[in-house]
Parts: C-alpha cells; sequence; structure tokens
C-alpha cells in the first residue's frame, strides 16, 4: 500500500547530493564469547534480519518519486527486494586498530546509499581483536539507513525491537499479516494523488490553524524575551562547503561521571553536561586553530515529538532548539551554567509554541516549493554564499542502561554517525548505554583533517570539566561511587521492569 513520506522525511530526500549523502549509522561492537550459538558469521546474520523484517517498518521499502516532483515521494513495498544486497561482510585492515576502524566507517559513509533500493544496508565487520578497552575477539555491526526513513528516536526503538535481553534470543513474533509486494504506480495515478492533496490541503490548514491558535498569544511574548539574548551566528571552518570524504571518531566515559557534574550544578541536567563538554571540545579545538571566535558557537539540538503510540522505526519526528554552547567560556563550570540558561529558554520557547506545531508547519507547505527551496538552499550553501544558521548539530538520544544481545552477543558499546551538509559540516551524536557516556562525531576530512586531535579535545573538555565540577580525584571519587550506588539500584529495578513488560507482551 502506498504511504506518501512527510514533508520533514522528504526534505532529507531534497537535501541528498553525491558529496551530501543523507544517512544515519551506527556500529555496534559485538562480543561473540557470550553467544551460544557459535561465531558470528554472515549466514547467521543474514538469517537474523529475515526472521525479523517485518519488525522493520522500512526494510522492503522502497521509494517512487511523483513526476515533476509535485509532491512528495511514497514508499512502496519492494518486488524486487534482494537480502543479500543489503547485508555485506568486510574485515577491517591492518592495523586492526581504532583508527583502522573509523577509516572504515569513514569510507562506507562516504557513499551514497543506492535509493531505488530499499535505502540501508548492513555490514559485519571482522578482525577487532586489537581495539583497545574491549575485550579480544569482538566484531562489529554497522547499520546505515536514509534519514527519510528513521530518525534517532525512532532508530534507537526499532534496535531495541531486534535485541534481547539474554544471550538466548527470544521467539520472534508472527507477522500480524503476511507481507505483499505493492505494484509500481504509474504517472497518471500519482498525480491524481497529487491533484488529491492540493484540495484537501486547504482544509487540513484551517484545522491546523484552529488548533495552533491557543499557542498564538504566548508567541509574541516568548519571542520577546529570547530577541535580546540573540547574537549573530559566528561562521567557523564547519560553515562551508563539505567533500564527499569523512572525518569520524568518537569518545566514551562513565555515565556516573557525567551525572555527578550534572548534580553540581542546580538546574543542570545530563543533556546540558553533554553540550557543554562539547562546547569545550569545539573551544579548544579551533584554539589550537587560531580560530576561536568572541561570539559562542551555536548548535541545533533536535528534540523528538514522536508520539507513544507512534509506529517505531517508522519516518521522522524531530523538532529542534537552538543553543549557545559557551565556547567563549573558559570556566567549564560557568560554560555549564550558560548552557543550563540557555536550553532553559530553548525550551520555554518550544514550549510556548509547541515543538509539534512547529514540525507541522512544514506539511502545508507545496511539495514543489519546498523541494525547490531545499535544493536552492544547498546550491547556495555549497557556494558558500549563505549565513550560517548554526554552527554544528549535537544530538543526545539516551540509550538502554542494561545490557542487550544481538544474536546471543552481548554489546559492548555503540557509536553514532550522523549527516552533513553544505554550511553544516559536523553533527556529534550523544548517547548512553549500560553505565557508559559516548560523543562521537561526523565531519568533512578537509574540516577536520586531524580526528585524533578532535578526540583528544573531547577528552580533554571531560576531564577539566570532572575536575572544575568535582574537585580533586579523590573527591571526584567519592562524589561518583555515591552517584553509582544509587543508580546501580536503579538499573537493576528497570531491567526487571522490562524483562516484566516483555513477558507479558509475549504471553498476549
Amino acid at each position: 500500500m502506498l504511504q506518501q513520506l512527510s514533508a520533514q522525511d522528504a526534505s532529507f530526500i531534497y537535501q541528498d547530493t553525491p558529496a551530501t549523502p543523507m544517512h544515519v549509522a551506527s556500529v555496534a561492537i559485538l562480543d561473540p564469547s557470550t553467544s551460544p550459538y557459535g561465531p558470528l558469521t554472515l549466514e547467521a546474520v543474514m538469517g537474523f534480519y529475515e526472521e525479523r523484517l517485518h519488525l522493520m517498518p522500512t526494510a522492503r521499502r522502497r521509494l517512487v518519486n511523483v513526476p515533476f516532483g509535485l509532491d512528495h515521494p511514497y514508499w512502496i513495498e519492494d518486488k524486487g527486494f534482494d537480502l543479500e544486497y543489503h547485508i555485506r561482510e568486510v574485515g577491517l585492515p591492518a592495523p586492526q586498530d581504532w583508527q583502522a576502524l573509523y577509516t572504515l566507517a569513514a569510507r562506507i559513509l562516504s557513499r551514497p546509499l543506492d535509493m531505488s533500493r530499499p535505502p540501508w544496508e548492513v555490514y559485519l565487520i571482522h578482525g577487532l581483536d586489537r581495539l583497545e578497552g574491549v575485550p579480544a575477539g569482538c566484531v562489529g555491526l554497522l547499520f546505515k539507513t536514509h534519514h527519510c526513513a528513521i530518525d534517532g528516536a525512532s532508530g534507537l526503538e526499532m534496535a531495541l525491537a531486534l535485541a534481547d535481553l539474554a544471550p538466548e534470543m527470544a521467539a520472534v513474533p508472527s507477522p500480524s499479516k503476511p507481507w505483499r509486494a505493492d505494484p509500481v504506480p504509474d504517472d497518471g495515478e500519482l498525480l491524481l494523488r497529487t491533484w488529491g492533496n492540493v484540495l484537501l490541503r486547504p482544509l487540513q490548514l484551517a484545522e491546523f490553524m484552529a488548533t495552533a491558535a491557543p499557542a498564538a498569544p504566548a508567541l509574541p511574548e516568548s519571542m520577546r524575551q529570547e530577541l535580546p539574548q540573540a547574537t549573530p551566528v559566528p561562521r567557523t571552518r564547519f560553515n562551508a562547503p563539505v567533500s564527499a570524504h569523512r572525518a569520524v571518531g568518537f569518545e566514551r566515559f562513565p555515565l556516573d561521571d557525567v551525572r555527578a557534574v550534572k548534580n553540581e550544578v542546580a538546574g543542570a541536567t545530563v543533556n546540558d553536561v553533554a553540550l557543554t563538554l562539547c562546547g569545550g571540545a569545539l573551544r579548544r579545538y579551533l584554539q589550537e586553530k587560531i580560530e576561536l571566535p568572541d561570539d559562542s558557537l551555536l548548535a541545533m539540538a533536535p528534540i523528538s515529538v514522536r508520539k507513544a503510540s507512534a509506529e517505531y522505526g517508522q519516518g521522522n519526528a524531530v523538532s529542534a532548539m537552538f543553543v549557545t554552547i559557551g565556547t567563549h567560556i573558559e570556566d567549564p563550570v560557568e560554560r555549564l551554567k550558560h548552557v543550563r540558561d540557555a536550553t532553559s529558554a530553548a525550551k520555554q520557547m518550544a514550549n510556548a509554541v509547541g515543538a509539534d506545531t512547529m514540525l507541522r508547519y512544514n506539511e502545508f507547505m507545496p511539495a514543489a516549493v519546498s523541494n525547490l527551496a531545499q535544493r536552492l538552499t544547498t546550491e547556495f550553501a555549497r557556494a558558500n554564499q549563505a549565513a550560517p544558521a548554526f554552527n554544528c548539530s549535537i544530538t543526545n538520544v539516551p540509550g538502554p542502561q542494561v545490557p542487550l544481545y544481538t544474536m546471543g552477543c552481548r554489546t559492548v558499546t555503540t557509536i553514532g554517525y550522523g549527516p552533513v551538509t553544505h554550511n553544516m559540516g559536523l553533527i556529534m551524536p550523544i548517547s548512553s548505554y549500560c553505565g557508559e557516556f559516548t560523543i562521537s562525531f561526523t565531519s568533512c576530512r578537509d574540516m577536520i583533517p586531524d580526528p585524533d586531535f578532535f578526540m583528544a579535545c573531547i577528552r580533554h573538555s571531560f576531564e577539566e570539566t570532572r575536575t572544575a565540577a568535582l574537585g580533586t580525584d579523590a573527591e571526584a571519587d567519592a562524589k561518583v561511587a555515591a552517584i553509582a550506588k544509587n543508580y546501580s539500584h536503579m538499573a537493576e529495578a528497570a531491567l526487571a521492569e522490562v524483562r516484566a513488560a516483555r513477558a507479558k507482551a509475549s504471553g498476549s
């Protein structure tokens, strides 16, 4: 059955160019020593996904475009779907260290997806024996999919649905109905649907305006509070045209340390600490390049507006808030206070209007206009003729704090990657899993030619923030130990809750 992309989903199609492929990805490092099923092979991975295709809503769907771009594309169930095309096997080249993994991931991320097929790929990566800090014998699983199909929250939900809470794989629920391929619609049918959408849009707009009207009185006051604090967005090396080559990396820290830092500043959140750490890393990196602006860098932080009832793994439901991340402030604690205030103001603005309300405004722009506007914006950015709207993107998707297993293999850690665009060449995905807090980054190789140094800047930002907020190592260790004791009980309770919910779902 044809399903049309939302305006937001379609926007990622319109931004797609050879230099800016709009896919997201993650690498899960898996420990096969826990698996009762033996070594992880390509055949095992293919069998795993084949059994679970019905749990991945867009797994067998490909796009069809409306003639002349008059309306947003549609998903159809692809009769030519071939699982073997989507799942590949690679070996990590010598010296099989972290840098080799980053280089391999960067090369995979630099290649656009084949949009004539369902837009996703999985890579089984062998040869991770020498990665420092992970058990010997680990393998990697890189999942890459187009942003038009999932966002961070829906991608996490889909990953959780595919994972197990123990090495033994749980029984896979049967599909609610047999899968059927869709006939490919002809141009006449697509144009007829477009005409129907044109006729319905004024009615939908009227209904939307009626529901959005209550937020209108709050908007001028919230804007008045925000405008005096607004400053021009400084141009940095990340706000220029990007090449097709990627630079990636990540650092990981104890989540309890991040929580302890958060507790030292009243009203701060883990997300505030994450933004502060990114701000500190960017401050140090640009300072070393003698490129640090006087004004703070502005980050775009996505906000999930996905409703609890929404189908996981399907499309995007994301609004945004814009936050100054304190790169102009040397002291890490003062930077955290600045970020806390900035995120609080941004949230008040979003709440006044309604984040989902701002998202829905896009649905009423004619598709042809939206398509043209996105492509013109991309061209202006590629020609370096557009002022930056923000400097970078920082996205935080908290993960589960209980161990997860894939095909019997324990997930050791995960690394997130996101798309970059002309005029916005840095994205920093942040996540947490099982007591670990990770900061990843994806950029253009011309903008970060020294990813090792950028990773060192992230590490330095964490260490200086920890020391500034928690005191000496002994003082910090005592505070972190108290945090760890408290959260260990919460993690056990959460695991019991998840297991009970799954047991109830499988029994119903």
